[in-house]
C-alpha cells in the first residue's frame, strides 16, 4: 500500500466565452449566462424569504460552492440589511475549485467584488474562515458522507449543485433526507430546479414543497419549508 497522501479532488473547468466556467466533471456550467447574481438572488435570497428572515445567529447551509457567488451574495445581503452580528455559512463541496480560477470568475460580478476582495484574501480553499460578519466553513468531500456526519442544524438551504440529469448523486432520497435532518422546524430550502423527482424527494423527506416562478428563461423554481414534527 502506497504511503504517498491522498490527492484532494478539485474542479476541473472549461471556459465559455472566456467568462463563465464550465466543470468538465458535470458538463455544466457553475452560473448563469443571464446574470448568475441576479438568479442567485431571485433563487436563493428570493426563495428563502432573505434577507427578511435574517436574525441573530442565522445559518445558511448549501450542497455546492463553486464560485462562491451564492455565499457571497447571501452575505452582501446580510451586511446590506444592517446585521451587527456575524452569520453562519456552511457549504458542502466535493470538487472545490482553484482560488485563482475562483477570483476570474467572480470578476464578472462587480456587484459584489467588496465582498469577494475579502474572500479571497484570506480563502485557502477549503475549511472555516472568520471574517467580521461571516463565519464560514466549507466542507469538503461527497455530501453524501459529509452531511449526514455534520452536526448542526440550518435556518435556511441553498440546494445548487449542478443540474439533476447531469449530477443525480446530490439530489438523491437519502441526501435530502439528511438536508430536512439538519434544518430547524420551519426552515427553508431553495433550488433553481423543479424536477419531479427532487420535488418528491423533499416532500418525503418532510417539507412542504411548491412550485415558484424560475428566473429568466427558466419557468419554475422549487421552495421547501420543513414542517414541524
Amino acid at each position: 500500500m502506497s504511503d504517498q497522501p491522498l490527492k484532494q479532488p478539485k474542479a476541473h473547468l472549461s471556459w465559455r466565452e472566456d467568462v463563465i466556467p464550465v466543470s468538465e466533471q458535470f458538463d455544466d456550467p457553475y452560473f448563469s449566462i443571464h446574470n448568475g447574481l441576479a438568479e442567485t438572488e431571485h433563487v436563493f435570497l428570493g426563495g428563502n424569504d432573505l434577507p427578511a428572515r435574517f436574525c441573530d445567529g442565522f445559518h445558511i447551509a448549501e450542497l455546492g460552492f463553486g464560485t462562491g457567488l451564492n455565499m457571497l451574495a447571501a452575505w452582501k445581503a446580510w451586511e446590506e440589511a444592517g446585521q451587527s452580528t456575524p452569520f453562519t455559512f456552511t457549504s458542502f463541496e466535493a470538487f472545490p475549485m482553484d482560488v485563482t480560477e475562483m477570483a476570474r470568475a467572480l470578476e464578472a460580478f462587480p456587484e459584489v467584488s467588496p465582498w469577494a476582495e475579502r474572500f479571497l484574501a484570506k480563502w485557502q480553499g477549503g475549511g472555516v474562515l472568520e471574517l467580521d460578519s461571516l463565519h464560514l466553513n466549507v466542507v469538503i468531500g461527497d455530501a453524501r458522507a459529509t452531511l449526514p456526519a455534520w452536526s448542526h442544524h440550518a435556518d435556511a438551504w441553498f440546494l445548487d449543485g449542478f443540474s439533476p440529469a447531469k449530477n443525480p448523486e446530490l439530489w438523491g432520497e437519502d441526501l435530502l433526507l439528511a438536508v430536512a435532518d439538519h434544518t430547524v422546524d420551519g426552515g427553508t430550502a431553495a433550488t433553481y430546479t423543479a424536477a419531479g423527482f427532487v420535488r418528491r424527494g423533499l416532500e418525503n423527506a418532510g417539507f412542504s414543497v411548491e412550485r415558484m416562478p424560475g428566473y429568466g428563461r427558466k419557468r419554475h423554481m422549487t421552495r421547501a419549508t420543513k414542517e414541524a414534527k
